[in-house]
């Protein structure tokens, strides 16, 4: 996972996309995976989620070390 559009950042936006925060977990970011599962959860209920979803996966894709 070193560099954008790796193998690994490919596996951890689909991982994203299934669950926000799980493609963070999977790079070794548990913090911002944390923060991610939780926003996500709590604006799904106000239909708000999809924007941290969205935003999970873009994240997972783009990250470099």
């Amino acid at each position: 996972m070193s560099e954008q559009g790796s193998t690994g950042n490919v596996i951890a936006a689909i991982c994203s996309f299934f669950i926000p925060g799980l493609g963070q977990l999977v790079q070794g970011r548990p913090f911002i995976a944390l923060i991610m599962f939780v926003l996500a959860g709590m604006l799904w209920f106000i239909l708000l989620g999809w924007m941290i979803h969205l935003w999970s996966i873009i994240d997972a894709a783009r990250f470099k070390r």
